[in-house]
């Protein structure tokens, strides 16, 4: 399988999702200096010239750190931006993106060629999303470099497929850099994502309980104090089947085991039910937080996931 050099030194082969509303340049530095990719949304940076200042701030910090660590550089970092026709300010942050050379760029909820080729343009690298393998292979042949397979169990928008099926498919023609999202939070998920052939691990959830995360402490807390059987999917609040925090739910006064379908066609990421919006108080996250036991320091999150790794991987070889 193919890793481009910007992606072959790693710490650890994890890249952090980005999260929406709780990705910030704080949580992205110390992902990155910790030795995994750190990612946010464009979105996140409100309003669209806060952009300008996050990539300054994140750009600065991590050449910063390559100087004082020339043995231990920082990895790279991604923005994701929605590329969906809804996005209005697409234009402007990959405008952003191309003034500071953005080295990776993640795309969601859609496959467009010319965005693609914008980022080529400045010498980036492209990796999208996808909860299928039809959707891989538009992704794809639209210009993408890598792919993201998003299954079963991810948080935010995700698939319905097993981790297993939907690898192995995109494998079959596939070889260029895959990430699997989908209830990863411990070293050894992560040992498993590529002995399963994916490159990378994709994980999100687990960074949202991080004293870096711009999330509240209600968030923090109850991914700290929930597990797997938490999780509820449903398309209500967005359009597009995601997985929410139980807890959230009720808080907002839905019953989360008896929620309506919503309508697919009238997808709109800032609609509200009974007052509450999705992401801000309907609190999205995947099943693997019950490996999450504390809110901790992003970068003593990574070392343990990579004293995980270490010791599975010690484990199999000593088999």
């Amino acid at each position: 399988m193919s890793v481009p050099a910007i992606l072959s030194k790693l710490r650890l082969p994890v890249i952090g999702a980005p999260l929406f509303i709780i990705s910030n340049p704080d949580l992205v530095i110390a992902q990155c200096t910790a030795g995994v990719v750190g990612s946010f949304p464009a979105l996140n940076a409100r309003p669209a010239s806060q952009l300008d200042e996050w990539l300054a701030q994140i750009t600065e910090a991590l050449a910063a750190w390559d100087r004082a660590h020339p043995g231990q550089p920082a990895a790279p970092f991604a923005v994701n931006q929605i590329v969906h026709r809804s996005n209005d300010r697409l234009e402007h942050d990959l405008a952003v993106c191309a003034k500071y050379r953005v080295p990776l760029v993640i795309t969601s909820l859609g496959a467009r060629a010319e965005v693609n080729q914008a980022v080529h343009g400045w010498g980036g690298l492209v990796l999208h999303d996808v909860i299928n393998d039809a959707f891989a292979h538009k992704a794809v042949d639209k210009g993408a470099d890598g792919l993201i397979a998003v299954a079963a169990g991810a948080g935010g928008h995700a698939g319905t497929l097993s981790p297993f099926a939907l690898v192995q498919e995109i494998r079959q023609w596939f070889d260029g850099p895959l990430a699997l999202s989908g209830a990863i939070a411990r070293g050894d998920a992560v040992l498993a994502a590529q002995a399963m052939g994916a490159d990378f691990a994709y994980v999100g959830s687990a960074f949202i309980a991080t004293e870096e995360a711009r999330a509240v402490e209600a968030y923090k807390r109850m991914i700290v104090d929930s597990c797997a059987d938490d999780i509820v999917y449903t398309n209500l609040f967005t359009g597009v089947h995601g997985n929410y925090l139980r807890g959230s739910i009720a808080a907002a006064g839905l019953d989360p085991s008896h929620l309506p379908e919503s309508d697919p066609s009238k997808m709109d990421f800032a609609a509200a039910v009974n007052g509450a919006k999705a992401w801000k108080e309907i609190w999205g996250c995947g099943q693997g937080i019950g490996a999450v036991d504390a809110v901790v320091p992003a970068a003593e999150r990574i070392a343990r996931l990579a004293d995980e790794y270490a010791r599975a991987r010690t484990r199999l070889c000593a088999g």
